[in-house]
């Protein structure tokens, strides 16, 4: 029965073999010159012949070792070939950065690709309500507004930029028109009722909690996508803080937005599962914070599926 081969004694063996120095062996090979000398002996028990004879000189092949060379070089050409072939047969990297509502990640992706032109770089367009699928493995990144409607304790999150928030009204409306309003201007208005999300980001975009401490008054209709909001908000029965940014309420001729004065602003970032391996997590925030600081625009397209 053949004797099983490690591979790294016989790498050894070839660069003392091509070197004929032992020193010079262990200085490329980065080990201690005793241990080579004891690691080329294991090989030759191994194989069970002498490979190497020491010389005033240096080392020079035994018969058995001239033989052995371009066999051991072979053999370690053909298992690096092997390796190359696995990691080529092996499923391309892949990310799958979700992004959502309005927010238009284009120039990141569009670099993470230049930048990795094997990698598989996939985009998936969800709703506010829909971030559940960071923590659920179903997108590797989520660019989002704050506050993010998931619990964020098993995060990274990475601020892009800040975006103020305004008032949505009927161009009707008696505040449309003017150039700020405060909480304490609308704190009799209903606003939009919206369900799936959570407390935070709940009483976040209806200014709560309020100088009275009242909880904000909510108008007859519960939004369950972005659509029912501004069908709300066209009839008269109630109206929205929206982000600035958000352009989207411009497909419905009749609605207006007005400043909000003393808000705090919402916050554009990039959440990503902690300590999360894949390399293309890390490059594709690098992208971001690069290229999407200032630059996420809103898109005039079809409503989202979130209120």
């Amino acid at each position: 029965m053949l004797p099983d081969l490690d591979l790294r004694l016989v790498r050894y063996f070839t660069v003392v073999a091509e070197q004929l120095n032992f020193a010079r062996a262990a200085e490329e090979l980065h080990v201690a010159q005793p241990s080579l000398s004891r690691q080329i002996q294991r090989l030759e028990n191994t194989l069970g012949v002498r490979l190497l004879e020491r010389t005033t000189q240096g080392s020079r092949l035994t018969a058995a070792g001239a033989a052995f060379l371009p066999k051991a070089q072979q053999l370690l050409h053909g298992a690096q070939q092997a390796v190359q072939t696995a990691l080529a047969a092996a499923p391309a990297r892949t990310i799958t950065i979700g992004y959502v509502d309005d927010l238009v990640i284009t120039p990141a992706v569009r670099n993470l690709r230049q930048r990795y032109p094997d990698a598989h770089v996939r985009t998936r367009h969800l709703g506010s309500q829909d971030a559940s699928m960071l923590l659920e493995r179903q997108v590797d990144v989520l660019v989002t507004r704050t506050p993010l409607p998931i619990p964020a304790g098993d995060l990274e999150v990475t601020v892009l930029y800040s975006e103020p928030r305004v008032l949505l009204v009927p161009a009707t409306h008696r505040l449309a028109g003017k150039e700020t309003v405060t909480a304490d201007d609308i704190a009799a208005e209903p606003l939009v009722g919206c369900t799936g999300m959570g407390v935070e980001w709940t009483t976040f975009w209806r200014l709560e909690p309020r100088s009275d401490s009242e909880p904000a008054p909510v108008g007859p209709t519960l939004a369950e996508t972005y659509e029912d909001k501004l069908e709300a908000i066209i009839d008269g029965t109630a109206i929205a803080i929206v982000p600035a940014g958000d352009r989207r309420y411009t497909l419905r001729p009749g609605l207006v937005t007005v400043a909000l004065d003393g808000i705090e602003p919402c916050q554009i970032v990039v959440a990503t599962r902690t300590a999360d391996t894949n390399p293309l997590v890390t490059e594709f925030v690098r992208s971001a914070k690069d290229l999407l600081v200032g630059h996420i625009t809103s898109v005039t397209a079809p409503p989202a599926r979130s209120a």
